[in-house]
């Protein structure tokens, strides 16, 4: 695994000797940031952190004569890592770029927790073809040579084959001196929840618990969705011209991250949506109200989304009735759950459903609809 660079928001940062709470400090004072209570009590964690990096260095398994115990081994104390928590666009990234920025290390990686789990299973596979026996080891040494401080951004766990190998991994990280930070929507104890053999997997959340200080990060205000709080988020006809601006729309909520695919686990089975970013996601109508999806599929997107972009909503004629029932299942999940819902739909909202059999029924979804356009709805908290 190759060692990342700083991204250009953390470049951009001028004074790269100071730590992260003297610089969150100073964009507050410049108006760049509004002064935020859990903010600032993360900045100052974070600089605890940075502090106790100051000349720190893994010895890593040690030279050829501690390990055949020749010589005594002084392994320093690897610092206490830190996992920070909460909802999407309350400044978690921001003070991730801060603290890696200003990290007084030279080895030291900043990566997307997907990213890095696919080059693991990729460089597993690349081991086994070419040696015999447990990969885990020599992969932990070789990330802790190049990189003993790791940043993930979005630390999630969806899928079992992660599931299965991330105890055993950062156990040997931890071994090896690595210090972990990472940024998640969701607390430790709700990583893979309604995982396949999630049992197997508790072990690791024990050790992310004893390894890593625990915080959460919930100042209240979801600083991304007040870039669209006055924009408009139903756009008709379908066209070009609407597909567009539903791009730019999840662009702002994404901070320009294109998304990629994530798997949920729904009942046992999975439920792939294609493009995920930051708790937000772009979908079509006919991925999700032209296949038998049931009420326990989009119960788990309103869970696991707070922002649905929703493209290619048909004129929902009588003769679309099971489209127009999911439909109305959809927006019920996503409203009960404060779901931000951006879409773009043929007709206005109201013409949208009129005549069919579901036409009475359609009329609570149509308020609804109308509602969750209203400032008072988008400034309400997802609730999960």
């Amino acid at each position: 695994m190759n060692e990342s660079q700083p991204d250009s928001r953390a470049a951009a940062l001028r004074d790269a000797a100071a730590g992260p709470l003297a610089l969150y400090r100073e964009r507050c004072r410049a108006g760049d940031l509004a002064a935020d209570p859990a903010q600032a009590m993360a900045a100052e964690k974070l600089e605890m952190l940075h502090r106790a990096l100051l000349g720190y260095r893994p010895q890593g398994n040690g030279s050829w004569r501690e390990r055949l115990g020749l010589k005594r081994r002084q392994q320093e104390t690897a610092p206490q890592g830190l996992y920070i928590f909460g909802a999407v666009g309350r400044g978690k990234s921001m003070l991730m770029d801060l603290f890696f920025a200003t990290a007084p290390i030279a080895g030291k990686r900043r990566v997307h927790f997907h990213e890095f789990m696919l080059e693991a299973h990729g460089a597993m596979h690349r081991w086994r073809q070419a040696n015999e026996g447990d990969p885990i080891p020599a992969l932990a040494q070789q990330i802790a040579e190049s990189s003993w401080l790791l940043c993930f951004d979005e630390f999630q766990v969806t899928n079992i084959a992660d599931a299965m190998l991330l105890g055993r991994l950062f156990e040997a990280l931890f071994e090896q001196g690595v210090v972990v930070v990472a940024t998640s929507n969701w607390p430790p104890d709700e990583l893979y929840k309604g995982g396949l053999q999630r049992e197997r997997f508790l072990p690791f959340i024990d050790l992310i618990k004893a390894r890593l200080d625990i915080l959460q990060l919930d100042g209240g205000l979801d600083y991304r969705l007040l870039r669209v709080r006055d924009r408009q988020i139903y756009f008709t006809p379908l066209g070009p011209v609407a597909t567009a601006a539903l791009e730019e729309t999840f662009g702002l909520l994404t901070d320009g991250a294109p998304g990629e695919p994530l798997a949920l686990t729904v009942q046992g089975r999975e439920l792939t949506l294609p493009r995920v970013a930051k708790a937000a996601a772009f979908l079509d109508f006919d991925a999700l109200c032209r296949r038998p999806l049931g009420a326990a599929d989009y119960l788990a997107l309103a869970i696991h989304l707070q922002c649905l972009v929703l493209d290619g909503v048909p004129d929902l004629v009588p003769e679309l009735v099971n489209e127009t029932r999911r439909f109305m299942i959809l927006v019920d999940a996503l409203y009960e759950h404060r779901t931000l819902l951006v879409m773009a739909a043929d007709r206005s909202l109201d013409d949208l459903h009129r005549d069919g059999p579901v036409a009475s029924e359609f009329e609570r979804t149509r308020s609804r609809l109308f509602e969750m356009q209203s400032d008072a709805y988008r400034r309400g908290h997802h609730l999960t």
